[in-house]
This record gives structure tokens, sequence and C-alpha cells, in this order.
């Protein structure tokens, strides 16, 4: 939704019943209130409930606020009564053995018997988008929403597999969504809408107060959505000629750790690189919101389930049934570069020149907004599955939908909780101060808010604004290494890699014509830590990143509005010319 829009006109207008107008702020209120609940649950599911709640409560009773210049404290204080609730809710799960006197009345006050307080209109157009769907599609929603039945009993009941459960439960949703986008609803009505109609057809106000429908409900398994898009007519081509694609160097994130199998300062153009893609069993997902050649989002599933997933939000690692939120993005065990499908012939060819060995890769060119791509190895069968699926970020293909009760571990230090910092730069070129600030972010989702520049100084002149080729892009979807190496090939760089295990960093010796450049990456942060110049002009740019923020000043003032990338045509050659026009 637009930055400057007009909250006071559009809620005004929504308080005198236009329904167009209230399903924009619905829509228009979701991004800003994610990330305020985000900042108090630290749980990406718990904060998805609670917009949902929040949002469903501002419908039920906007008419309630008096000074439409006041919406958003007032949505804030809705979002965290809902936060205070359920924080309530969760230490009388942990203490109480047994119900206890006015337990009822807490949870009648959690959720309204909606069905006797919101508009009539809204009842009816819930009631009619059910009423369109088929039969079948509103008892499986009947029985996962309201019954809260797993798929396994959904499938015993109905007479069908699992499988097909989950697939009828994904149409079922998708029918839904699509009737209600007919009466003007967007497309993250969906659990407002499931809840409402639990409500209204509840047999009391007791019944309605206990109708909870959460976004975990909703969610259905990788294949069976998949596959139930394909059979809908999503727009998919299936490369099956044998030899489309070879994993090639994917493969080694078996060992996504990155400090397992790898010899201490071992350059990446050693025969050290595996042949193990053959024997490979699994897929690799590559979602590209933007398109190719922006960011990327990846996972990796196999027959055991999802072994990694980086969206959105954060990086998650199943190790032994055990889930860890880290800091960083993954890299291959044996330093080889990360490839991407949706890499050009010419990429490609340096990266093999660079690293030895070729690894065949079909090219996906990608045009456009919402591709995916799932690279695949069964049984010696290598195929590559494309799809224009837009709504890839609303299903469970890229959230953390491991099981319910998963152990899960957050390792992540405190700036990367937060999903971005403030950095500092310090240092010396050819004699000259250098100095810089700058704001990164570590996740997609905060790039639009806290949206990334840099400002560097070399004695009194600026001479980069804004542009991070080069540098660490984490939001993006690679690890600093790759981004460093692969921003080198773009521009026929050579360069080497090595890795010290101890001290958990890595260095990237750049090799251009003239001079050298040395690139320390913290790899556990993924960040870059340093960047040494050689040659007859020299230097040294060191980067310290902020973990807390709180108390910082003024000085961090962003450039007025998002500066574009002047030096975007010549990549990281910037860098090269701090020495040559110094």
């Amino acid at each position: 939704m637009e930055k400057n829009l007009d909250y006071v006109q559009l809620v005004t207008q929504a308080q005198l019943g236009d329904k167009e107008c209230l399903n924009r702020l619905a829509e228009a209120v979701r991004e800003r209130l994610y990330a305020y609940v985000y900042r108090y649950t630290l749980s990406d599911a718990l904060t998805q409930d609670i917009v949902q709640e929040s949002i469903l409560k501002m419908l039920e009773v906007l008419n309630e606020l008096k000074e439409a210049d006041r919406f958003w404290p007032w949505l804030f204080k809705i979002a965290l009564n809902k936060v205070l609730i359920h924080r309530r809710a969760e230490n009388k799960r942990r203490t109480v053995s047994k119900p206890v006197a006015g337990l009822g009345d807490l949870q009648r006050d959690r959720q309204t018997a909606i069905a006797n307080v919101v508009g009539q209109e809204l009842k009816e157009i819930v009631l009619a988008a059910m009423q369109k769907l088929k039969p079948e599609h509103r008892a499986v929603i009947n029985m996962r929403c309201y019954d809260e039945m797993a798929y396994a009993e959904i499938a015993k009941t109905i007479g069908c597999s699992e499988f097909a459960a989950q697939m009828l439960f994904y149409r079922a949703k998708k029918s839904l969504k699509k009737q209600l986008a007919r009466s003007g609803f967007g497309k993250g009505s969906l659990l407002m809408a499931l809840v409402l109609f639990g409500k209204v057809t509840a047999t009391s106000d007791a019944a309605a107060a206990g109708v909870s429908v959460t976004a975990a409900t909703t969610k259905v398994g990788l294949a069976a959505g998949l596959a139930a898009a394909v059979s809908s007519k999503a727009l998919v081509v299936s490369l099956t000629t044998a030899g489309v694609l070879a994993v090639g160097t994917m493969v080694t994130t078996s060992a996504l750790n990155g400090t397992t199998d790898i010899t201490e300062n071992k350059p990446a153009t050693s025969s050290q690189v595996t042949g193990q893609a053959n024997q490979a069993v699994g897929e690799y997902w590559y979602f590209f919101p933007e398109g190719a050649g922006r960011a990327v989002m990846m996972q990796q599933i196999t027959q055991s389930g999802r072994k990694w997933l980086q969206d959105e939000f954060a990086n998650y690692y199943n190790h032994k049934d055990t889930i860890s939120i880290r800091n960083h993005r993954c890299w291959h065990s044996d330093l080889s570069v990360w490839r991407l499908p949706t890499d050009g012939p010419e990429l490609t060819d340096f990266l093999s020149r660079v690293e030895g060995r070729s690894v065949e890769m079909e090219y996906v060119a990608g045009k456009g907004g919402g591709l995916l791509v799932i690279a695949s190895s069964r049984a010696g069968q290598r195929n590559n599955w494309i799809t224009r699926h837009y709504n890839v970020m609303d299903e469970d293909y890229f959230q953390s939908d491991w099981p319910k009760g998963t152990p899960t571990i957050d390792r992540r230090d405190p700036m990367h909780k937060r999903g971005w910092t403030y950095f500092k730069i310090t240092g010396q070129i050819n004699g000259k101060e250098a100095r810089g600030m700058g704001r990164i972010p570590f996740v997609y989702a905060a790039n639009r808010r806290h949206w990334p520049w840099v400002v560097l100084k070399v004695g009194e002149n600026i001479v980069s604004q804004a542009c991070f080729a080069g540098l660490s892009r984490p939001w993006m979807g690679l690890h600093t290494i790759d981004t460093v190496r692969r921003n080198a090939a773009q521009k026929q760089i050579w360069f080497e890699t090595k890795y010290d295990k101890p001290s958990g960093k890595a260095e990237v010796v750049l090799k251009p014509k003239d001079g050298q450049i040395v690139y320390t990456i913290d790899m556990e942060k993924d960040v870059v830590e340093s960047i040494a110049f050689a040659g007859e002009a020299g230097g040294q740019l060191q980067f310290d990143y902020l973990q807390e923020i709180d108390s910082i000043g003024s000085e961090f003032a962003p450039p007025a509005g998002k500066a574009s990338m002047p030096e975007k045509s010549r990549g990281m050659l910037w860098l090269l010319e701090l020495i040559s026009n110094n």
C-alpha cells in the first residue's frame, strides 16, 4: 500500500459504509501492524495470528473511533491488548492445571461474539461466498477449521489419502478466496472470513466466543499445495529432458552449518569439490518475488521433510528435529559459489573457469515477479519445474511450517532479531581518512521499511552514496561470501576463497588487473568485516555493525528519499576506483 496513503480519509469513508475503503484499510495496515506486533512477540506464527485478530477487531469496532486522525494509536492499542491477552493465556496454560473461576469471562472478552456486532452486509457477503462453494469444499473447511481435525483424520472420514485431503483443503481455500475477491475483499481476508463464518454459524454466543482459526490451521503440505496448483491450471512448465538440471554444487548444502568438512585456508579452485550431485535426492526451491536477478528465497526439501528454509523473515535450519534460527544464510561446505537457475551463460562460464570445473544448469530467464523454480533430483532423474505462482508467500511454500511443538532455538544476535541495523565505516584510502555510515536490512521483509543506504567519504569528498555493489546484501537472499564473489564474477574479476574454521572468518581475494582486494567476511554474522586494498595506492575499510540502536543520535539520518544507485552499471568496480581516483 502506498506510503503516503491518507488514512484519515480512508477511515472516514469506511465509517460511512464505503466497503472498498474498508477493504483497502484492512490491507493497508497489515505490514505496519505486523512490524509493531512482531517487536513484542518475536514469533512469526503468533504475530500473524494477532495481526489477523486485531484487523478483525478493527473492522468490528471501527465506528467507535471518534477521531480519525488518532487511528494508528487506536489500532496499536487494540493490537497491544491482543498481545497481552495471548501472554496471559499462555501464562495460565503454564501454571494452572484446571479451569478457574472467571476463565470463561476472559475467553468471552478475548473473542467477542462477532455475530451480534458486525454489520449485516459483511455477514451476508461471507455467507454468500460459502454458499457458492462445492459441498465437499465446505465439508473439508468445516472439518479442518472448526472441528480442528488433522489431515489424517479428514482422510479417514471422507475415504481418501492424507495427501488428497490436503489438496482438497487447498482447493477449498482457493475457491473461497476467489468468491471473496468478487465481493471486493483482498487476499488477506481469508482468515478473517473463516473466523467470521465460524462465529455467525455458531449455536450460541458462548460457542461463537470459542471460535478461533489460526494461520497454522490453514496450511497444507508443500507437495499437496503445488500439486493442487498444477492440476488447477496454474502456469507450469515441466522440463523433463535428461540432464536438464544437474544440481552440481547445490548438493553440498547437506553440510549447511558452514563449518563441516572444510579444509582450513583451502581455495575454492581446488579439486576438493565432490561429485555427489548424481546421488542427490531432494528438491531445491527458489522463489524470486520481484523476478530474476533480484531477491531470492530458498529452501531444501528431502524425502524426510524440509531441511532448511530462508524466507522473508529469517533463516531456519532443521537438525535432528530441532529448528535453529540463525544469523547467516546458507553457504556451501566446499566453499564453491552458490549458483542460481537464473544465472546467465556468461556468469556461469566464468564461475566454472574460476572453480576449475563445469556445472550444468538449465538457464531460466524468468522475467517478471512471482517466479518459482523447483530443481529436483530423484532416482537418477533431474528435472526443473517453473511456475508463476504469485501466492507463494501467502501459502506454506515459504513459511516455517514444521510440526507444531518442534523444538526451536533462536541463535540470532540482537541486530538480526531486529532484522536490520546501522553500521559505521572507518579506515584510510591512499593516505586519506575514510569514514562513512549506513543502514542494512538482513531480511527481505525489512527491506522496504528500513531500506539500505550507505554514505562513504574519503577526505572531504563523498565518493559513494547508496551503492551496495560489492558489499553485504543479505536481504537479497544469498550469503555475503557468495554475494561478493558473484559481484566479482559479473565483472570478470578472478578471485580465490579461503576459510579459517577456528575464527569463523573467510577471506575472498579479488585479483583485478592492478592490485588486489581482500575481503574479510564474518561467516556467522553474514557481513563484510573489512576490505583491504593492496597496490601502489592502498588502504583499508573497517565495518562496525551496531547490535543495539536505542541510544543512537541523528548521525544516522538517511539520505533524502531512497537514493538511486549511480554505480550500479559499474557494479563493484566503484571500489576499485576508490584507489585509482584518490
